[in-house]
């Protein structure tokens, strides 16, 4: 069975847009607050397209790092989009040739290829296209609705609507280390570094985005000793 119909594409999309609307409306708002302009915002959100990885290019933007240490930074977070988008090869259509795979990669997020591997049989170019529109145009317009708050609203409304970035992590790690230990011990793991890159002499003086890069990988390496996953027998 392959699914190619724009129209269902769309209405999938509906819940991604609607949720990266709030989200990008907090990066908006914290991008105009760090001295970046509504302009830029955008761009990044247009271009860039991940969550986890604007966030963490906001805090190296700030910092005034190197663009070696943003490139990295950006490796580190992102890298798993290149293993969902070779999984997600796998469920394109024959008929979806080179020049519509690039552009569905552009708009393979988290929500967007869990949507599409759900999909029993294979998705063809115009289903991802319709999956993929609304919501980048909700991270997008997010981003520009936050922007503008930001450059509008007093500056204690901003730093509490600030929060909602931390309540945005909280509410999708807590679920996940209350059932997989795996995940608590890594998610403690990772404040445990982070804590350490900030407060103790030596370590706190390594710029934040190589603290991250640093922090990152060495709790993944710490969940993948600890909890292996065996490979199937073929």
């Amino acid at each position: 069975m392959v699914h190619n119909k724009i129209q269902n594409g769309l209405k999938d999309g509906v819940p991604i847009c609607v949720g990266y609307f709030s989200v990008s409306f907090t990066f908006g708002m914290m991008a105009v607050k760090s001295g970046i302009s509504p302009f830029h915002a955008v761009l990044i959100s247009l271009f860039n397209l991940t969550s986890a990885g604007q966030f963490a290019g906001l805090n190296v933007i700030v910092s005034g790092a190197s663009l070696m240490e943003m490139a990295l930074t950006q490796l580190v977070v992102n890298i798993r989009y290149a293993l969902m988008s070779l999984s997600l090869s796998q469920k394109l259509d024959s008929s979806v040739n080179l020049g519509n795979r690039m552009l569905i990669a552009y708009g393979n997020t988290d929500e967007i290829f869990a949507v599409a591997s759900a999909k029993p049989g294979t998705v063809g170019k115009l289903y991802m296209y319709g999956l993929i529109l609304l919501p980048v145009t909700g991270w997008v317009g997010g981003t520009l609705a936050g922007a503008v708050a930001g450059t509008l609203l007093p500056a204690d409304i901003i730093s509490a609507l600030g929060v909602a970035l931390y309540g945005m992590f909280i509410a999708i790690v807590v679920p996940m280390a209350k059932e997989h230990r795996e995940v608590a011990l890594v998610t403690v793991a990772a404040l445990v570094l982070s804590t350490a890159f900030y407060y103790l002499p030596g370590l706190k003086e390594i710029s934040s985005g190589f603290s991250m890069i640093i922090c990152t990988v060495l709790a993944a390496g710490i969940g993948a000793v600890l909890f292996p996953i065996k490979e199937e027998a073929s």
